[in-house]
């Protein structure tokens, strides 16, 4: 029996530990904040706020449902869009 034979499988899996807790702190945690960022944005819409969608589509929400926002994007021009397409908020209706 060699020396190889006698290394705890503690030690063996350090390594791995060691890489899955670097790629939690740089990958996963960060992702989450994010998606958690991003829905309280999207909770947070409120009418006459100016939004940019995912698509680049700027428009002044109108009206907001429960899964869908009607944005006004030009005179007599208004969209529904799903709320999850709304990408950020580019200027927020301050008054509540």
């Amino acid at each position: 029996m060699g020396p190889e034979a006698s290394i705890n499988p503690i030690i063996a899996l350090f390594p791995y530990l060691l890489i899955f807790g670097i790629f939690y702190f740089l990958v996963i945690k960060p992702q989450k904040e994010q998606q958690k960022k991003f829905q309280k944005m999207l909770e947070e819409l409120k009418k006459n706020d100016t939004i940019v969608t995912s698509g680049g589509i700027h428009g002044t929400i109108v009206n907001i449902k429960e899964k869908t926002v009607t944005i006004r994007v030009d005179d007599n021009v208004k969209l529904e869009i799903d709320r999850t397409a709304v990408a950020r908020v580019e200027k927020a209706n301050l008054a509540s």
